[in-house]
């Protein structure tokens, strides 16, 4: 059969010949239809008529081809022409439909011919009556048809309507859409042959009704009929007049302007360009925009409109825009006309619509859309202009918050938008407007909104216009600043207030996009304004400029030069809110915060003027007053740190600047001294975030001073006579010493206190001492700071030497002798202070000394001074310092100078030997130091015996024995001394190493015949502190637990401007130091190691990362050495610190960053410390602490786990030593009790969480770093999978592979075949393990209930019940606690299994569901075995979980997941789609509910998709032909067949749009076959289910050889029940409702091939709304309505079923008419059974006008979810 033959291949539907529907009659001319039916029933001819007639029908059967529809045609003509007497036509809904499939487009025209033939003799054997009668019968064939009629049918066709239907004259109201739908398609080409005759025809079919309705119905077609706005915009142009303004159009179009306004409104925004050309020249003809029509129109009609036309812009298309410039502007050609005409007309409503639009965005169009709509208008000068002045300021205010709301997601195209309205808007008009506003804004009080729009502006667009920033921008800051000079002068307080705050920072942003030379001289004005401007302020400049009005009366004369205003303005400003300040004692905090962004504001002022000014510029101010009003300010407690910054930062850029006249000077020591002093002040312990910020200006102070003047206060301040004072100045000056940098000198320049915090350090008071060591201990920073001050004083150039020897018994001593006196007492002093401070530092002072080279000093004087010495620049402080020494130790006075120096001299002597002695105790000099202070000891001594010089001998003695010990030690140690000395070993020494020097054998000699000269031996005593270290180690964890707790709080913002009391760097490094010492301690001890720790603080610098820093703060381990059968000594506590720096640009975030930055460097060195000695239990109890503290596992805190794996990272070199050892460890726990070795490190730690530890850290590895872990892995993967019995820890390490394989398989390593193989091998081996595993948990959960647990309960509960966001397994599964040791590493025998608990399968298929399933392919490449997994899974997962359940489709959520991931999987096709086909056919599929059968729409699809059987099999279960089975139950039949029909609607309804195009005749055929031959209701139902799954899967053209069927069976249905209405409970009830639910949605969906026929049914014309006085009801829901409503009410019913016994209008969703562009909907969605007729009574009397106002309401917008929402549901009806 061909294609066209197989467009009319429809069979005769069901139900008895001859139906009637007479009923649609007036009662009277129905009883005389009845008497007519009575006289032709009982005559013989008319019954052969009617026989002839079902035969000839019958025939219709057997058409297979076009040639044969011709025949068919023929014999019915030649049949109703034998009985030319009857006035009836027999089977007319059968004759009708058959007609109308001839008139099937796909025919050729021969066939349309004929049929046209047997139309025009029924219409004439009916009559004008008989026609009224039938209308809708007859019209559905040939409305539709003209639109396709070839050019030789057409006349035919025009004869028909002009011969038959124009004489029904008002009979034709119901029709009349409908029929203007038929004849537009004959006026879509002016030069076509039958446009003049349409169009004659269309004026004679006004003419038949009203005008006003005539106009109203193509109001309603151009509403919701896209295709026919063109044909009816040409009608329009033709018919509709041309008005002028004052002409009132509501006696053409009636009395509803909305509804011509939303017809315009939709030609407007149609696609096609002709079509709005054309609404466009008829709102131009008749609608402009200053007519009456649109002046009485609705403000929310007018908008529509506007909305609409404004549109058109956006199309870019100059013959629209001028169109629509015409009618904004109005017909006149001058531009002054046109802008008066716009202001007055069209101004109001553009804003309003466009700014409604900008605040309030419709969902139907983009967000960007008004704004590009204004930036269009703006090319338009006459309307840019005049819409700029009135709607720039809401723009861009809108467009902010569009921007502000996104920030996140960062949308592009606002943002491009924004830049682009920025950029078109004329910059003169804008700015004068934010100048206007925020004067506005700060006139009153609390309003803030222009200056935070501009605030926007500034911040976030881009400023790249030199107009604006060389002209507007400068104009703006001086007006701005010289009103709130004004405001400030007048009331300080207002300065509190919003507005002026917000300006302030206002004013700071401006600053920053100005260019100095923009600010120095003012724009250009007119003529006219130049002369009376030219000697005004900044702000009456700044009004006359931009055209403003200036309401002050005398304005002000300034000077001429912006800038110059700007700064006296500034100074005022500052001045007076620092004297209300200091009046107020403080005042509120925003007064002072007010003052601040002033001084903020001024200093950048006074920096770029001094930076870039070419000329000095002279101001009218005090520099005294403003800086002793400043100074006052700062004396009081309540100002802020940040406010001290900003002042004394001020003062010193004042006081250096060049470019001001009169120039700041602070050389007065009393404005000096309050600044330091107060700055002193923030250098308390308490205030550590604002150290680093003080000592920077400190510093800055100090070099723009007089010399030694800040040095002079500070000493001042250090000895203040109150202890509590000294203690805080020593300790505020160390926070200064600690934090000042080498290169600024601070020993030099701070001489002075650095003397007096020395000097503590031998002080009687212990009090003072104590401050004195602890000062060393945390500010220091570094011994050579102190020691090359005192350096320096030593050499001093006044100390002056020459080189002598002396003669003593015969023996030659070389020596210096001093040439002149000099102060010895301070060099007594200094060397005393050194030998304090050596004595305090011990081997940290010497390693210090030793390790740093002269070479890097600062200092070029100490440089100098050590080069005239003889020092050598390459040598160490240490090597100058002993050079020093040993000159003061051989340097006698003259003899004539003896008497004088000597005493003083002697005590030289002995402070350097005491110090020369400390030195080389230590142990830290080189061995030629010692090889030339030893005959110089031994010299000096052999002087001192000789001249009876006994006060130096004993210190001598005590130097020469420990320089002997140092030699020994030299020599035992193996570091022979350069020369080969071999003399036998001293008795001092006790060794072999040592040679003996000659003169001292004589110096003992002579010291033993002197009696007095006896040395004194003294011990040293050392006590042990191992019972002790775990004590002290757990109370340094707790204080560094509390330093870190206070110093993360103090990094949050503050809001009363106070300071959180946070630990310095120097005391964190205090701690950890010690903490390091005591840990190596006891873990030396315990593994009786013998290595020494160092008893020095070490220093910290600052590292490398100074912000947003992760602090690996203190992985702390503390040993408990009582006994050995503790389980382990190592404990591990870490905290995390995060530095971010949230709140910008503060003064304490330098320091903040400063102590995270040191800290973290010292903590790491820790760390790394311990690691090598102890690296196995360090790394398990960093393990151990990423399980236990509960932070890591807060939702959304991942930082701190990541900062674990970046520790790991840092302690462990590479990822394969860290893979090895974390696998190892697994392996010690997992191992037999028998075949261990050795004990695991931690016995804490579990191998489950090492496990699931070592999945996370796979998860942060790259690819290559994976591939070189992969071995030691896949060595431990394989030994678990070698386990017969089942274990935990093979589920484990398959989530491990997992990860790991993902990983590999992304690099190109996997193209290696070795690798793949290796993969694909050992992947497998667990696949078969994870078969075993997964068999062992069924089976076993099985045993104990019939319902496996997994499917009890969800992965989310078992989430819930581990307490944490992922299924991770810790330390076993709950029930395994007790014992957790021996059950994780022993093996299960089968009488001994344990209860896993309920939560492990469930974790188990979840993560087959999430991960084995998605990535089997990349893992397995063998299809058979990526099959066989699938078929494991399948049959030990899905199928359980399908057949457990009571509806097939509520399987578990991992089930559908499963399926969801093997149907990507193409070789598993044959596994899953056995169970997919097995749950579709299921009877109790449609039990579930909607929500479950979405999951399961991607599943069906994939099943027909990938098998073509499947829907040709689906199709053949729908079998029409009864069964020969004479014991079948019909009704069970019926009911078989319904389902499967409801299964073919399921099967659609999972395609896309047009998915099932290619079955559509396939499925036509079978449901046309069911309508025909099956009249069960039940089948029935789902017939129109399927034809409404059908209209919302399938384009609307591809149904048009369905309409004729669809109509005429809906026609049938609503027909039989005005006949005859069905009983309650009646089982035809549900067929109604099924059929009312498919014109329900076709109502919704108003497709233009239905809208045609919709007439028959509803009302679709305005009399649905404004019902005509002499109205009666023709629509069939309206006659229904009628007839239904008339029924009597019986008494009240149970409700039954689900449905809705007795819906009323309140339960039925009816349309919003006027909500904002409202979506259409179904009616009856909610609806699900009715018990009687009665039910639909709200349905059929509410429809028409429902549809109406939705159509109005909602211009063709449909709500699709909820249209398909209702379809499912009515699918899915959950019982």
């Amino acid at each position: 059969m061909s294609n066209k033959s197989l467009a009319i291949a429809q069979t005769s539907t069901g139900g008895t010949p001859g139906t009637s529907a007479a009923a649609v009659l007036d009662p009277t001319r129905s009883s005389a239809r009845e008497k007519l039916h009575q006289t032709y029933a009982s005559d013989p001819k008319y019954k052969k008529y009617t026989q002839q007639v079902e035969k000839c029908l019958n025939a219709f059967d057997n058409v297979h081809e076009w040639a044969d529809c011709i025949a068919f045609l023929k014999q019915l003509l030649k049949t109703f022409q034998s009985y030319m007497q009857f006035k009836e036509i027999p089977y007319k809904l059968i004759v009708a439909k058959r007609l109308a499939q001839c008139l099937n487009p796909a025919l050729p025209t021969g066939v349309h011919q004929r049929a046209l033939d047997v139309y025009t003799h029924i219409l004439s054997v009916l009559g004008t009556e008989g026609l009224k009668r039938d209308l809708p019968l007859w019209s559905s064939g040939l409305f539709p048809f003209f639109e396709y009629a070839a050019t030789s049918v057409k006349p035919i066709l025009l004869t028909i309507y002009d011969t038959h239907y124009l004489p029904l004259q008002a009979g034709l109201r119901p029709v009349m859409k409908s029929f203007i739908l038929a004849l537009l398609p004959g006026l879509e080409e002016e030069t076509g042959e039958f446009f003049e005759k349409v169009l004659t025809l269309l004026d004679r079919l006004s003419a038949t009704v009203s005008p006003v309705f005539f106009v109203q119905n193509i109001w309603l077609i151009m509403i919701t009929m896209s295709s026919a706005r063109g044909t009816a915009l040409n009608f329009l142009s033709r018919r509709l007049p041309r008005l002028h303004a004052d002409e009132d159009i509501t006696q053409i179009v009636g009395r509803d302007i909305g509804l011509m306004i939303r017809a315009f409104a939709a030609a407007l925004e149609d696609d096609n360009l002709l079509v709005r050309r054309g609404a466009l020249d008829i709102l131009l003809q008749s609608m402009r925009v200053d007519s009456a029509a649109i002046k009485r129109a609705h403000s929310e009609d007018t908008v529509i409109l506007m909305r609409a036309a404004t549109g058109v812009v956006l199309r870019r298309d100059l013959s629209l825009n001028r169109r629509l410039y015409t009618w904004l502007l109005g017909p006149d050609e001058k531009s002054e006309n046109q802008t008066v005409f716009l202001r007055q007309h069209a101004l109001q409503l553009l804003n309003t619509t466009l700014k409604d639009e900008m605040f309030a965005p419709s969902g139907e169009y983009s967000e960007s859309r008004p704004f590009k709509i204004f930036i269009s208008l703006l090319d338009k000068w006459e309307i840019g202009s005049a819409l700029t002045d009135v709607l720039v300021l809401d723009a861009l205010k809108a467009i902010r918050f569009l921007m502000q709301r996104d920030a996140e997601e960062h949308n592009e195209d606002i943002s491009m938008t924004a830049s682009t309205l920025y950029e078109a808007v004329e910059p003169s008009i804008l700015w004068k407007q934010l100048l206007a506003a925020i004067m506005k804004d700060l006139s009153e009080d609390s309003k803030t909104g222009a200056i935070d729009l501009t605030l926007f502006l500034l911040r976030s667009l881009p400023m790249q216009d030199d107009e604006v920033r060389s002209i507007h921008l400068p104009v703006i800051f001086a007006a701005i600043t010289e009103e709130l000079q004004r405001a400030i002068n007048n009331d300080p307080s207002k300065a509190a207030e919003a507005s002026v705050r917000e300006c302030l920072a206002l004013q700071e942003e401006i600053f920053q996009h100005i260019p100095l030379e923009s600010l120095c001289q003012r724009p250009g004005l007119n003529a006219a304004l130049q002369t009376s401007a030219s000697s005004l302020g900044s702000l009456p400049f700044a009004y006359a400029f931009y055209g403003l009005k200036f309401t002050e009366s005398n304005p002000s004369s300034e000077v001429l030069n912006p800038l110059v205003a700007v700064l006296e303005h500034m100074f005022c400003i500052s001045q007076a809110l620092s004297r209300s300040i200091s009046a107020q004692q403080g005042g509120s905090i925003e007064l002072r915060a007010a003052l601040s962004q002033v001084l903020r504001v001024l200093s950048g002022v006074v920096r770029t003027v001094d930076r870039s000014c070419d000329v000095t510029l002279s101001l009218s101010w005090e520099p005294s007053k403003w800086l002793y009003s400043m100074l006052d300010c700062l004396d009081l407690e309540a100002v802020s740190f940040t406010l001290v910054d900003q002042v004394v930062s001020l003062i010193l850029s004042l006081h250096g600047a060049q470019k001001l006249s009169p120039k700041l000077s602070m050389d007065k020591r009393p404005v000096v001294s309050r600044m330091v002093k107060k700055l002193f002040r923030y250098l308390h312990a308490d205030l550590a975030t604002c150290h680093v910020r003080a000592v920077s200006l400190i510093w800055s102070i100090e070099s723009m001073s007089r010399p030694h003047e800040v040095e002079s206060i500070i000493a001042q301040s250090m000895c203040s006579p109150e202890s509590r004072n000294v203690y805080e100045a020593h300790e505020a000056f160390g926070v200064l010493w600690r934090l000042s940098e080498d290169d600024s000198l601070p020993g030099v320049r701070l001489k002075v206190p650095l003397m007096i915090v020395l000097e503590t350090l031998k002080h009687d008071d212990p009090s003072l001492r104590r401050v004195g060591e602890t000062w060393m201990r945390c500010n220091l920073r570094s011994y050579i700071r102190v020691l090359e001050p005192v350096l320096r004083d030593l050499l001093d150039p006044s100390i002056r030497r020459i080189s002598r020897v002396s003669r003593v018994s015969g023996k030659e001593i070389r020596g210096f002798v001093y040439e002149k006196s000099f102060d010895q007492r301070y060099v007594a002093h200094l060397l005393e202070i050194l030998l304090s401070i050596v004595q305090f530092g011990g081997q940290g002072f010497s390693r210090s000394a030793r390790g740093t080279f002269l070479r890097r000093s600062y200092d070029h004087v100490l440089f100098q001074r050590l080069s005239s010495a003889g020092v050598d620049a390459n040598a160490s402080y240490l090597d100058a310092l002993i050079e020093v020494l040993s000159r003061f130790l051989q340097s006698e006075p003259k003899d004539q100078d003896a008497s004088v120096m000597q005493p003083l001299n002697t005590v030289i002597q002995s402070s350097a030997i005491d110090l020369l002695q400390t030195i080389v105790a230590r142990g830290e000099i080189e061995m030629l130091a010692i090889e030339i202070l030893e005959p110089m000891v031994i010299g000096k001594l052999f002087l001192c015996v000789h001249l009876h010089r006994l006060d130096l001998q004993n210190k001598l003695l005590r130097f020469l024995h420990s320089i002997v010990s140092a030699s020994t030690s030299y020599a035992y140690n193996g570091n022979p001394p350069p020369e080969d000395r071999s003399t036998e070993g001293s008795q001092e020494s006790g060794k072999g190493g040592y040679t003996v020097n000659s003169l001292l054998t004589q110096t003992i000699i002579d010291g033993i015949a002197i009696p007095r000269n006896r040395p004194v031996m003294q011990a040293l005593f050392q006590p042990a502190l191992q019972s002790v270290i775990s004590p002290i180690a757990d109370c340094l964890c707790r204080q560094l637990r509390l330093l870190l707790s206070d110093i993360l709080k103090a990094n949050q913002p503050m809001t009363n401007g106070s300071y959180p009391r946070v630990a310095t760097d120097a005391e964190f490094t205090m701690l950890l130091n010690t903490l390091e010492r005591l840990l190596v301690l006891g873990l030396t001890q315990k593994s009786d190691a013998s290595s020494q720790e160092d008893d020095a603080p070490v220093q910290e610098k600052p590292g490398t990362e100074s912000g947003g820093i992760l602090g690996y703060v203190s992985n702390v381990f503390t040993t408990d050495n009582a006994s050995a059968a503790v389980e382990d000594q190592l404990t591990a506590i870490w905290v995390n610190m995060v530095w971010h720096d949230t709140t910008g640009l503060r003064p304490e975030a330098d320091s903040l960053s400063m102590i995270y930055s040191r800290t973290h460097a010292r903590c790491r060195r820790v760390l790394e410390h311990l690691f090598r000695a102890h690296p196995t239990e360090v790394l398990e109890s960093v393990i151990e602490c990423w399980d236990h503290d509960a932070s890591l596992r807060s939702k959304g805190s991942d930082q701190p786990a990541t900062g674990i794996f970046g520790l790991v990272d840092v302690l462990i070199a590479s990822a394969q030593s860290a893979v090895h050892m974390i696998c190892d460890s697994i392996s010690v726990r997992i191992s037999n009790t028998s075949e261990r070795n050795r004990k695991p490190a931690n016995a804490n730690l579990s191998d489950i969480v090492l496990f699931n530890f070592l999945e996370q850290y796979f998860q942060r590895l790259e690819g290559p770093l994976a591939l070189q872990v992969w071995s030691r892995f896949m060595q431990l993967a394989k030994d678990l999978a070698s386990s017969r019995d089942f274990k935990i820890q093979v589920f484990l390490a398959l989530k491990c592979l997992c990860v790991l394989g993902d990983k590999v398989t992304q690099t190109t390593a996997i193209d290696d075949k070795r690798i793949r193989k290796d993969l694909q091998v050992r992947y497998f081996q667990i696949m078969e393990t994870f078969g075993k595993l997964l068999d062992a948990c069924v089976t076993f959960v099985g045993k104990s209930t019939d319902q496996p647990n997994w499917m009890r309960r969800t992965t989310r509960e078992s989430t819930v019940t581990n307490g944490r966001s992922s299924p991770a397994l810790r330390g076993g599964v709950s029930d395994l606690k007790q014992d957790e040791k021996d059950s994780s590493t022993t093996t299960l025998s089968d009488n001994a299994k344990p209860t896993w608990g309920t939560e492990l399968p469930s974790q188990i298929t979840a993560f087959i569901a999430s991960t084995v399933v998605p990535e089997l392919r990349r893992f397995l490449m063998d299809n058979d075995k990526v099959a066989s997994a699938c078929s494991n899974i399948v049959y030990y997962i899905v199928s359980p979980g399908i057949k457990t359940k009571a509806r097939p489709l509520d399987a578990d959520v991992v089930v559908v997941d499963i399926f969801r991931e093997m149907i990507k999987i193409p070789p598993a096709m044959k596994v899953w789609r056995v169970a997919v086909t097995d749950v579709l056919y299921d009877h109790r599929i449609f039990s579930s509910n909607s929500s479950v059968a979405m999951k399961w729409k991607p599943i069906i699809k994939a099943v027909f998709d990938g098998d073509r059987t499947s829907f040709p099999d689906l199709l053949g279960r729908i079998a029409t032909s009864p069964s020969a089975n004479i014991f079948t139950n019909r009704e069970h039949e019926m009911l078989l067949r319904s389902l499967n029909l409801r299964r073919l609607a399921f099967v659609l309804f999972t395609g896309e749009k047009n998915h099932f195009l290619t079955q559509l005749p396939a499925i036509q055929e079978k449901l046309v076959d069911i309508l025909r031959n099956v009249p069960s209701p039940v089948v029935q139902c789902e017939v129109y289910l399927c034809i409404r799954v059908l209209l919302c899967r399938l384009a609307a053209h591809s149904m048009t050889s369905f309409w004729p069927v669809i109509l005429t069976e809906l026609y049938r249905i609503f027909g039989q029940i005005i006949d005859s209405i069905p009983s309650d409970g009646s089982e035809d009830l549900q067929l109604i409702l099924s059929a009312s639910k498919c014109l329900d949605l076709l109502l919704t969906l108003q497709t233009e091939e239905f809208q045609i026929h919709q007439w028959i049914f509803i009302t679709d014309t305005v009399d649905a709304v404004f019902r005509p006085d002499d109205w009666t009801p023709e629509s069939m829901f309206d006659q229904l309505a009628e007839v239904v409503g008339s029924l009597p009410i019986p008494e009240p019913r149970e409700p039954q079923g689900i449905g809705l016994s007795m819906p009323t209008s309140a339960s039925i969703a009816f349309p919003v008419a006027h909500s904002d562009r409202a979506l259409r909907r179904p009616i009856l969605k909610s609806i699900r059974q009715i018990d009687s007729i009665r039910d639909l009574f709200p349905f059929f009397s509410h429809v028409s006008i429902s549809s109406y106002e939705s159509v109005y309401a909602s211009s063709g917008n449909i709500d699709w979810e909820a249209v398909e929402q209702g379809v499912l549901d009515d699918m899915f009806d959950g019982r």
